[in-house]
């Protein structure tokens, strides 16, 4: 199986993760032009990988992000792929459940939309919210019409559980699973906030329902210092990103895809002997048309 490439932000995998030792900003960074340039060479080297994970059509890789509201999933998405082929990955965000998908489990709406074999698929949040908003607000629960039996004060073990014996069923069958959490600061989030205010262009995006998620900071930490701690595995990794600044939080992600692409055994298709052989014939043939 797939193994977690290095990081100073790689989440450890014997449970020791700690949210408040976490960095939300790197005292020692590049400047942000360089780390610009920097991306644009891992984006490159992305679209080179990518090539040939489609032409071998034999593994799936799937991004995982996770974050508070505006800490930058969704412009990271965009900086970290913008330059790969459009055709070669999938994003699907996740917001509130449909009435279908609360009918069946909670990994049914995500399962069904991994990526096929040669894609790279990209999850903006994911089954995670189900151990993570839920968590938070266990009332929600409600409307997933569980049986009593299963909704005890073990339910959050049973699910994480449930995702590590999912990601590793993925992991045996090709899949190369890794999550980022953008870890931004609260300070930091008012300022977007903020800002998102203040700027007519940006206005659409702030809603009077990211100020009572606010309230809840505390909550949402302690439930994602949970969720790190038990789900991180060596072949489904959690990187607990900086997300402060944002030039460097796309730096970092763009490193760590670039890195694994990297770490797999891809080779492109080789065809056999007679095939080979068949190659002048087929010239000439071209030529005379």
């Amino acid at each position: 199986m797939f193994k977690a490439v290095s990081s100073p932000y790689l989440v450890p995998f014997d449970g020791k993760f700690s949210v408040q030792k976490a960095s939300t900003l790197a005292k020692k960074r590049p400047a942000d032009k360089e780390c610009r340039k920097r991306l644009k060479k891992q984006v490159s080297a992305i679209d080179k990988r990518q090539r040939v994970l489609y032409a071998s059509d034999k593994q799936a890789v799937l991004l995982v992000f996770q974050a508070m509201d505006a800490a930058g999933k969704d412009s990271t998405i965009r900086a970290v792929l913008t330059g790969v082929n459009p055709a070669a990955f999938q994003v699907h965000s996740f917001k509130r459940p449909s009435a279908e998908e609360l009918d069946h489990d909670f990994l049914w709406r995500t399962s069904y939309r991994l990526p096929e074999r040669g894609r790279i698929g990209i999850f903006n949040r994911s089954y995670y919210e189900e151990v993570l908003v839920v968590r938070v607000h266990p009332e929600y629960l409600k409307y997933q019409r569980l049986p009593e039996a299963l909704t005890g004060k073990d339910i959050w073990k049973q699910r994480y559980e449930s995702i590590r014996d999912d990601e590793k069923h993925l992991a045996r069958n090709g899949y190369v699973i890794v999550k980022f959490w953008l870890n931004v600061s609260r300070d930091e989030q008012r300022n977007r906030f903020l800002s998102r205010l203040d700027e007519p262009r940006k206005n659409w995006k702030f809603s009077a329902d990211d100020l009572k998620e606010r309230d809840l900071w505390d909550n949402y930490m302690a439930a994602y210092e949970e969720v790190l701690k038990a789900t991180s595995r060596p072949w489904a990794p959690w990187y607990a990103i900086p997300a402060d600044n944002k030039p460097y939080m796309r730096m970092v992600v763009g490193d760590i895809v670039a890195r694994t692409l990297k770490s797999l055994d891809l080779q492109y298709p080789r065809l056999d002997k007679e095939s080979l052989s068949q190659f002048g014939k087929w010239r000439e043939e071209l030529k005379r048309q």
